[in-house]
């Protein structure tokens, strides 16, 4: 096996300075050995491959309710925004978030998820892409940042059943739409794809496939739903908590509130 290089970084945001090395150690480490475990293979070839070929970029955050956290993400996801396609269609950028010292429902992960959404759009250098519908029921909306459309994917600790989004810490994978051209849906590679990872997560997951999962821009597919996935087979909620910013009320610079 090829092993990836794994770059030791910095952390972001307030306090970063002052921060032990241990939970970013504890939390990389938990995640590359989910990924490279061959005892139970992680579902999403992709990103396994992505690891050892060193297309994955990370950065350390120290809190989802912090706007000064928020901001120094916001700094590193733009930085990479500006070089991912120069790594190869095998990239994603990874955002670790601290641990908390105590348990915590899934229910404040999913609103602490949805804030760092609408901060990062609050404070999205550049405009929304055109082609890029703002309405989140259109089967064709996805996140987007730096002026592309992006793939996010949640994990956290209070996933215990669905073990494909469990992670040491909140986790936010942030996947270029890019990365995803030639696998469509529709395409033979992309058909084939597909239906490794969905065997994989039947045998790595204690509940069934979640229903949400779908493919980008069919008439019933809806991106959002698929971000931040339930423990259970339930379903997440009716409206998406996502709330575009209108565009006199994004920032470029300084801080907004974005509770």
């Amino acid at each position: 096996m090829t092993h990836a290089t794994i770059p030791a970084g910095d952390p972001v945001g307030a306090g970063a300075a002052d921060t032990p090395h241990t939970w970013r150690a504890e939390v990389l480490g938990a995640f590359v050995a989910d990924l490279r475990s061959r005892r139970s293979p992680f579902p999403c070839t992709f990103g396994a491959a992505a690891l050892e070929r060193g297309g994955l970029k990370f950065a350390w955050v120290e809190d989802a309710r912090d706007d000064e956290s928020l901001l120094g993400l916001r700094t590193a996801l733009s930085a990479y925004m500006g070089t991912y396609r120069t790594l190869g269609k095998l990239t994603s950028f990874v955002a670790f978030f601290r641990p908390p010292p105590l348990d915590r429902p899934i229910a404040a992960y999913e609103h602490d998820f949805w804030r760092v959404l609408r901060f990062l759009h609050r404070h999205d250098p550049s405009d929304w892409p055109e082609d890029i519908p703002t309405e989140v029921e259109d089967p064709r909306w996805e996140f987007s940042f730096c002026g592309e459309p992006v793939f996010v994917v949640c994990n956290t600790p209070a996933h215990r059943q669905r073990r494909s989004r469990r992670s040491r810490g909140m986790l936010i994978t942030f996947q270029p739409r890019w990365v995803f051209e030639g696998l469509e849906g529709h395409t033979p590679r992309g058909r084939a794809a597909r239906e490794v990872i969905r065997r994989r997560l039947d045998s790595y997951d204690d509940v069934p496939a979640h229903a949400s999962l779908g493919n980008y821009g069919e008439p019933e597919n809806r991106e959002w739903r698929q971000y931040f996935l339930p423990d259970a087979d339930e379903s997440p909620p009716g409206r998406c908590p996502f709330h575009a910013a209108a565009r006199g009320e994004r920032s470029t610079g300084g801080l907004s509130h974005a509770a």
